[in-house]
């Protein structure tokens, strides 16, 4: 899946790039509005994600635009304007979402995958991993035949963990995927939210690499 992505900003682009490539989605970023209107002419791309702040027009102008021209490509709009208005305008305008800065990174993926799901296919709601069962959908986990609560935080980390069994996740790539680009990397939010993980889903899941941080034993 290609994904056209119109960002000005070089921390957020490169967050959102490292992210998406992680995720296996290709990426090409432009920064302005006029290449934004010249590359997504050619319809090579399956999503766009569309910043409003763009330093030669207004994000809403590119939309409108693309729209005119008859380019139906679901648009993720991503834009530190959190009023309703903006919100209603944006969406009038064609947008299929809409995302306020600060976000965190696996919103921003839900979305996107949300939107591409009526083109790619049915996605499966349910992540599995050795007996834990996390439902997309429902937001409902079990671990055995033991149905366990998650907060919203732990129910993202829970995730995070479980796309990607048995890899070594780090403090800061927890955090951005969980919390969002602009929390402190020296935050200490990852290690008191794996605590609070690991009391719930019960001992031999989650193991310290030391220096290193955190993954999914592959087996008890």
């Amino acid at each position: 899946m290609r994904v056209l992505l119109v960002e000005d900003e070089d921390r957020i682009a490169s967050f959102v790039q490292k992210g998406l490539s992680a995720a296996g989605y290709t990426v090409e970023r432009v920064t302005t509005g006029a290449e934004a209107a010249a590359r997504a002419s050619s319809r090579e791309f399956d999503l766009a994600i569309l910043d409003l702040g763009l330093p030669d027009m207004d994000g809403r102008d590119v939309l409108r635009g693309w729209r005119d021209r008859g380019l139906r490509v679901p648009v993720v709009i991503l834009t530190a304007r959190g009023e309703v208005h903006d919100l209603v305008e944006g969406l009038e305008l064609g947008a299929d979402d809409y995302l306020t800065k600060p976000f965190a990174f696996d919103e921003l993926l839900a979305r996107i995958r949300a939107r591409l799901r009526p083109r790619a296919g049915a996605e499966t709601a349910t992540v599995r991993f050795r007996d834990i069962d996390l439902d997309l959908r429902t937001r409902r986990v079990t671990v055995g035949e033991r149905s366990v609560e998650l907060a919203p935080r732990e129910f993202g980390l829970l995730e995070a963990f479980l796309r990607n069994p048995g890899h070594v996740l780090s403090r800061e790539q927890l955090l951005s995927r969980v919390w969002g680009y602009d929390f402190d990397p020296r935050s200490n939010l990852v290690d008191v939210y794996v605590g609070y993980l690991r009391r719930k889903l019960g001992d031999g899941y989650i193991e310290t690499v030391r220096g290193a941080g955190y993954r999914l034993r592959p087996e008890a």
